[in-house]
């Protein structure tokens, strides 16, 4: 499947849990790593799994996709879905703040 497409499945999964803030980054050229970021927020910890969880299960489940790696530290309030062109990663809102993703990938544009 396209990154991109892939990238929006994931966002569209994430609103489906009521995640908030959600944002896709294009990091294609900027990124050795991936080609797309999405990134949201979940408001608390149970809200971090059920993020996760949905994105994880439709995506196998709808279109056959499988996380290359999950990081499941829900308690570091930051938790990451690898799928290659696309990482997903869901934050607790202060963990967000501190890291500022965007802000540290200024420069890549934003999917609408």
């Amino acid at each position: 499947m396209e990154g991109k497409k892939l990238a929006k499945l994931c966002a569209k999964y994430a609103d489906d849990k009521k995640a908030e803030e959600i944002v896709i980054l294009d990091v294609t050229g900027l990124s050795p790593v991936t080609d797309y970021f999405v990134i949201c927020t979940a408001t608390s910890a149970p809200h971090l799994r059920a993020v996760r969880r949905e994105i994880d299960e439709q995506l196998s489940k709808e279109h056959g996709q499988h996380a290359r790696f999950t990081d499941d530290a829900f308690e570091s309030g930051w938790v990451i879905l690898d799928y290659g062109d696309v990482m997903v990663h869901i934050f607790h809102q202060e963990k967000r703040d501190f890291y500022s993703l965007e802000d540290l990938w200024g420069d890549a544009p934003i999917v609408k």
